[in-house]
């Protein structure tokens, strides 16, 4: 970068008054800064904005974090996915309850040694929560540095990774980290954008030496992506006397702790239906009957492409409402208010979103009630 000085002028007075009201932002107090970095990662942010509002009303500080049930902070992160980020922040908070007297540490040593604390969350919390001289290096600060220099190697390489990290940083000396990183991020969420970028409102074109080459549509330059997978699942919505069958996923497994309907993946060559029956009985020892098809969904984990399946049931006449668990750790028997109590991923809360259909169907099942 030929001038630092300027661009970081140019940079800085367009971030002052630019800059998205994010509640963070507000007072920088550390905690909100954690959780927002976490709730933020793989998430766009407007569904950050609304998650940490709610999030904060719930939980407003570490002592409150630190003293919820594991089900009520699986709650509040229901449909952020990746649960064990959750499961994280709860455990950390008790660790800085126990051993950092409820605040976080200011060194990152420390910070790297708390669960679910990687070495950007680290930077992050330092350089924003903390205004350390820290570099901080996302997806949109990638993308405005390796237009701004013009770089022609893929970001994600090591050789270009330090570069951006040594370019980054030696900005840090000429401002105030916090809003020096900040804005960087804030330029390439608002205007350095992935496709169509409005260079021509950029507040710092001069200095863009892809802009000067005409190569800005060809930085960064990007890895051909692994191609999506592609999972077929079922499940089982069983009814007993207008009541659902609920079960909790053993911890060790995916969506750890989350409750769920029935089900697992569907086999090639097998229907759905099939599937359901099988899973069920494997999972419970429920044999079932009366399936009907309720409603597909479809959702995404990372470069997973998931379709669910979901059909209403009931348990064969004689049998026992009183499952013989194989793949959950506890189950419940419950009303379709009582589901917006449990976390469930966000497949299946599709399915319980679907009111009027999951309430019509319900209203189909007749058999005593469970014991």
């Amino acid at each position: 970068m030929n001038d630092p000085s300027r661009f970081l002028t140019a940079l800085l007075t367009w971030f002052a008054t630019q800059q998205r009201p994010l509640p963070w932002r507000k007072d920088y107090v550390p905690y909100q800064v954690w959780i927002a970095e976490i709730m933020g990662q793989q998430t766009q942010m407007e569904r950050v904005v609304v998650y940490f509002q709610n999030w904060m009303e719930k939980f407003p500080d570490i002592n409150c974090l630190a003293a919820a049930s594991e089900q009520e902070v699986f709650k509040a992160w229901e449909g952020l996915g990746y649960y064990s980020r959750a499961k994280n922040l709860r455990t950390t908070a008790q660790i800085l309850l126990e051993n950092y007297g409820g605040r976080l540490p200011e060194k990152e040593t420390d910070l790297l040694a708390l669960p679910g604390i990687g070495p950007y969350t680290a930077a992050a919390i330092l350089s924003i929560a903390f205004n350390q001289a820290v570099p901080l290096v996302d997806a949109n600060v990638e993308r405005v540095l390796c237009r701004i220099e013009d770089i022609v190697e893929p970001p994600k390489q090591a050789a270009t990774r330090k570069r951006l990290l040594q370019c980054c940083a030696s900005l840090l000396t000429e401002a105030e980290p916090r809003s020096c990183n900040q804005a960087l991020m804030e330029l390439g969420a608002l205007v350095c954008v992935p496709k169509n970028p409005s260079c021509t409102c950029c507040p710092v074109q001069g200095h863009c030496q892809s802009w000067a080459a005409g190569t800005v549509p060809l930085r960064p330059t990007l890895v051909k992506k692994p191609l999506r997978i592609d999972i077929h699942m079922a499940c089982g919505i069983i009814v007993h006397q207008n009541r659902v069958y609920i079960q909790q996923r053993l911890m060790e497994d995916v969506w750890g702790g989350l409750w769920e309907f029935p089900g697992g993946r569907i086999k090639e060559g097998e229907q759905a239906e099939a599937a359901v029956q099988r899973e069920v009985l494997e999972e419970t020892e429920f044999r079932i009957q009366d399936l009907r098809f309720f409603a597909q969904v479809v959702h995404h984990y990372s470069k997973y492409r998931v379709t669910l399946q979901a059909f209403f049931c009931r348990v064969t006449e004689g049998q026992t409402p009183e499952p013989v668990l194989h793949a959950a750790s506890q189950f419940r028997w419950v009303t379709q208010a009582e589901l917006d109590a449990f976390a469930f991923p966000s497949g299946h809360r599709k399915l319980i979103g679907k009111t009027a259909s999951f309430s019509s169907l319900l209203q189909h099942y007749v058999s005593p009630h469970p014991t």
